[in-house]
């Protein structure tokens, strides 16, 4: 018969248990009220902890569960958190496709360190042609995202109850291309009145270049860093990447010839009279939308256009890349199916596209969410061997910048006026094939991403070169390029 424990034994295992139990909530405290007492979080671990135990008493269970709620757990390396007194909280709408949307949100974390604002984790697009239901978290590492920026400013999640009153807020879009001076002097006073500010819009609002470095150093660091795709996404594009890989190298095509911009830019090569009409209709069904009468065969000549699927084809082998070649189409649906893509297939039989080299059942949590599928090719895009935009939109530019952040990846930025120059002297028998490949070799052999300035126009910001497809001031040649003045000082 087993005989009872004594007393006294009892007693002594009762002490051990309910002084672990103590620990642990000590710890814990730790944890949740480190975080929330900002000046406090510069302090030793073991100060922290003890300063902890001396508030034991005044935190009730309900309201530690509270402090529990919202609280992100740091990834290593832990980073200290920026202590400074907030001058209210800056909501963020973002405007655009993916990568439109990336550059506002490393351009709104800039806005609202230089005027010491708490940043809400940004809001997503979903009104566009894309019409995408995606949130920040569908698609980026929400937690990782605070705690690398944690250091540079505080996010939260959400807007307090309290400042949520139409009162305490002001919505507005801020000026496109606006350097420090107009939020300093136009918007930071304007939280003498209102609590939270809510942008808007948020697309090119922030200057390419006058910026302080430490400000253009904080745009990449949220870029390359900040901003990391969630588990799911970055899992699935490595199991791209490494699909790709086993079979050799390959070349990330970004073809454009896509609906929305053939309907938005007007650009309608290649398209029958049916098609051509129904990109119109598309482009008038939306107004917000201000270009509506455009004339495609001047903004062609121009070199305004995406390059249709036929003239690629023939420039990627006036580049030199033959039927061997591996490419990647890095693109959403081709306007007009795959039979727009037969030529291109053709000379280059090796051509795939994700919906290719994964199963179904991988892709089906992504299908209708444009955002999410862009975030897969983004990835593939910026690994490939070479990557070549036929269009350079947003996608292209930021990824054109990010490889050049990888150590200089050759990306081909074509000349498209002169490629469509070139394209109609062959078209018309001018050119011999020689002469074309020859004369598109020479005109591309110094635009591959290599290190190079930004070219600055004073007063037309549109025109001059984009800070996220050249991030000097973060990649090695900063030095050479540190008080740009005119676009005499740039080679593309």
């Amino acid at each position: 018969m087993l005989q009872p424990l004594p007393r006294a034994r009892l007693q002594v295992w009762f002490v051990r248990v309910c002084s672990c139990v103590l620990v642990w909530t000590c710890l814990a405290q730790l944890v949740a009220v480190g975080d929330l007492w900002h000046g406090h979080s510069r302090l030793p671990v073991a100060v922290r902890f003890f300063l902890s135990l001396g508030n034991d008493a005044a935190v009730s269970s309900l309201s530690l569960r509270h402090q529990f709620q919202d609280f992100v757990p740091a990834s290593p390396p832990y980073v200290p958190l920026r202590v400074y007194k907030s001058n209210g909280y800056l909501k963020v709408s973002c405007n655009g496709g993916l990568n439109q949307m990336r550059s506002e949100i490393c351009d709104m974390v800039t806005v609202a360190r230089f005027l010491n604002l708490t940043l809400v984790v940004p809001e997503l697009d979903k009104r566009s042609f894309w019409a995408d239901t995606s949130n920040f978290g569908d698609i980026f590492d929400v937690n990782h995202f605070i705690n690398t920026l944690r250091d540079e400013v505080h996010i939260v999640k959400r807007i307090p109850k309290r400042f949520k009153g139409p009162k305490n807020m002001l919505e507005m879009p801020p000026i496109s291309w606006s350097n420090e001076n107009y939020y300093l002097r136009q918007i930071l006073p304007l939280f003498n009145k209102y609590s939270v500010i809510h942008f808007n819009k948020t697309d090119a609002r922030l200057a390419n270049n006058g910026l302080p470095l430490e400000f253009q150093k904080l745009r990449c660091h949220v870029n390359y860093q900040a901003l990391k795709f969630t588990p799911q996404i970055e899992a699935l594009g490595n199991k791209l990447i490494k699909i790709l890989q086993e079979r050799g190298s390959y070349v990330a095509l970004h073809l454009r010839y896509e609906m929305d911009m053939l309907a938005f830019s007007g650009c309608t090569r290649g398209c029958s009279v049916e098609e051509a009409n129904e990109l119109k209709r598309l482009r008038y069904a939306y107004p917000w939308w201000r270009e509506k009468e455009i004339d495609s065969v001047a903004k062609r000549l121009q070199g305004l256009c995406p390059l249709t699927p036929e003239e690629t084809s023939l420039v990627l082998q006036a580049l030199g890349f033959n039927n061997s070649t591996q490419i990647y189409v890095a693109s959403g649906e081709i306007y007009g199916s795959d039979h727009r893509l037969t030529d291109l297939r053709a000379a280059f039989p090796r051509l795939v596209r994700k919906e290719m080299l994964l199963d179904p059942e991988d892709l089906r949590q992504y299908q209708n969410h444009s955002s999410q599928m862009a975030a897969l090719d983004y990835l593939v895009s910026i690994s490939s061997d070479i990557f070549i935009p036929t269009y350079d939109g947003n996608m292209a530019k930021v990824v054109e910048g990010h490889r050049r952040y990888l150590g200089f990846r050759k990306s081909i930025v074509l000349d498209r006026r002169k490629v469509v120059e070139l394209l109609d002297l062959y078209a018309n028998k001018t050119l011999s094939w020689s002469e074309f490949t020859s004369t598109v070799q020479e005109i591309h052999k110094n635009r591959i991403g290599q290190p190079s300035c930004r070219k600055v126009l004073i007063n037309k910001p549109k025109e001059e070169d984009y800070f996220y497809a050249n991030p000097y001031e973060c990649l090695s040649n900063s030095t050479e390029c540190e008080e740009p003045s005119n676009s005499s000082d740039t080679l593309r």
